[in-house]
């Protein structure tokens, strides 16, 4: 019988999973009452694929007393495949959208400030995926009568691993004025207004940038 981790795996997850695996990792191991993705001695590796804050308890009360590491997905190239009732392709497309390691800031703010602690890595596996769509009457008008039925891997691209605040301080585009606005970052990144509030969040509460004031463009940060 499979484990409770496993009866709903999605594909992304999966292949995400058969991909960090070592050989003598345990697979959907238990650890103190939670089902572990990858056990490899006494690192814990969960491939999350979904919101950070489903974590929470499983942190809690895991982190300080082992080594975990979050595995991130982060889309640098997407195609998008809609399929019909019967499962045929019926158009495939690639999506402009193009994913960068900041965008783990938008998981991110559920808990910024666990980077500090020592116990916790994440590592951003950037990926080209498929994403599956098929139609549905009662999807919602952005989606145009699809939602989506799987995300599948298919390639992992480069993978970059996050320690500490410093690693993302890394990530901060160059040349960004001083001090410097949301707007700024998000021209520099390529990223939404929004998007870059919650990156600029997430930096400011990591302690790699602080707010210094406010103008009529709102918020002033600097690198700390």
């Amino acid at each position: 019988m499979p484990l409770i981790g496993s009866l709903n795996e999605r594909a992304l997850h999966a292949a995400l999973k058969e991909w960090f695996r070592h050989d003598g990792d345990l697979v959907e191991h238990p650890v103190h009452g939670f089902v572990v993705d990858l056990v490899r001695d006494d690192l814990l590796i969960e491939i999350q694929t979904r919101g950070f804050s489903a974590m929470r308890r499983k942190l809690d009360h895991l982190l300080d007393i082992h080594p975990i590491q979050i595995v991130y997905p982060i889309a640098t190239r997407k195609w998008i495949t809609r399929i019909d009732q019967d499962g045929a392709t019926t158009h495939r497309r690639r999506s402009p959208k193009q994913g960068i390691v900041l965008d783990l800031c938008e998981e991110l703010v559920s808990f910024p400030s666990l980077l500090d602690h020592p116990n916790l890595s994440v590592v951003v596996a950037l990926v080209e995926i498929e994403e599956i769509r098929r139609p549905d009457s009662e999807a919602h008008r952005r989606r145009r009568g699809f939602v989506v039925e799987e995300r599948r891997l298919i390639d992992v691209v480069e993978t970059v691993r996050i320690d500490s605040p410093g690693d993302l301080r890394d990530l901060v585009p160059g040349g960004l004025p001083d001090p410097f606005t949301t707007a700024h970052l998000a021209d520099a990144l390529g990223r939404s207004r929004h998007q870059a509030q919650s990156i600029a969040y997430c930096l400011r509460v990591s302690g790699v940038i602080e707010a210094t004031g406010r103008d009529k463009g709102g918020i002033l940060y600097r690198a700390s």
